[in-house]
């Protein structure tokens, strides 16, 4: 399973998403542009001694990333409003979870493309319009990886 991060703003968010991907042998796919360069002190605070783990694969864009993407694979996009909640997936072990950047969430142009693979967390409250991107990922992933039988 692969998380990726399409232009994420925000180092903290990057870096715990980074240390959950080394908890549940994930890789992480970042997408640019990045808000915030690699070596920030912010990434590797979140991301604590746990960063120099992190199987990370970077991509210039969305294109780049396609191409590179194993054929096979599912990209499964993540977003605040989508009409299917991410429960209604039946998860597999080479899908592709992509989620778009903390203030913009996913480009518009990739909510078009990927609408019948775009799926939400359900948030009850009309006060909040979405959740932290660290928070959404480890939803979803230990979603996932609780359909595949993970401990």
């Amino acid at each position: 399973m692969d998380v990726v991060l399409v232009a994420p703003e925000i180092p903290p968010n990057t870096g715990s998403i980074g240390r959950l991907c080394v908890a549940s042998d994930t890789t992480l796919h970042l997408i640019e542009p990045l808000g915030f360069v690699i070596d920030d002190k912010h990434l590797r605070r979140a991301g604590l001694d746990y960063w120099r783990h992190v199987r990370l694969v970077r991509y210039r864009d969305w294109d780049a990333f396609v191409a590179a993407a194993r054929p096979a694979s599912r990209l499964l996009c993540f977003a605040a409003g989508a009409p299917r909640p991410y429960t209604a997936v039946a998860y597999r072990p080479d899908d592709y979870l992509v989620f778009g950047g903390e203030s913009r969430g996913l480009p518009p142009a990739l909510r078009a493309r990927y609408a019948d693979a775009t799926y939400a967390i359900p948030i009850r409250s009309p006060h909040v319009r979405s959740l932290n991107l660290a928070t959404a990922v480890a939803i979803v992933l230990y979603e996932a990886l609780r359909q595949q039988g993970a401990p």
